[in-house]
């Protein structure tokens, strides 16, 4: 069974940083590309961050864009997300998600398999 397991989040004050980790069992993920999408409350899955499987290129939401990393670790089969300088409006249950799509894509759409979710609180 493909299990994709989020962990990580937390309590933090702005400003302050929190990696967040997705451990892969079941299947490797070498060949998949990997995201990043988090869910606020009342609102839908939003793009955060991906990683192509074939250059490992990255993709950002422009309101990460140098604050979050994201990056992979085949060997270990997870991924991670660095969060710096984290703000409120970073409030949200981030998830990881992993897709075969030939471009990377922003769309939920797109992603097969799914984390149950890791929440991540920043307080101002």
């Amino acid at each position: 069974q493909v299990q994709l397991v989020e962990s990580g989040g937390g309590l933090v004050q702005a400003g302050g940083s929190l990696r967040l980790s997705c451990a892969a069992s079941g299947r490797t993920f070498t060949n998949w590309n990997m995201a990043w999408f988090r869910q606020a409350e009342g609102e839908e899955h939003g793009f955060v961050a991906a990683e192509a499987w074939t250059d490992h290129n990255a993709y950002y939401l422009d309101s990460v864009k140098g604050r979050f990393t994201i990056s992979r670790d085949n060997a270990a089969n997870t991924v991670y997300l660095q969060m710096n300088s984290l703000k409120p409006e970073d409030t949200a249950v981030y998830y990881c998600a992993a897709g075969r799509s030939v471009r990377v894509s922003q769309s939920p759409d797109d992603y097969d398999y799914w984390g149950q979710g890791t929440q991540v609180t920043v307080s101002s």
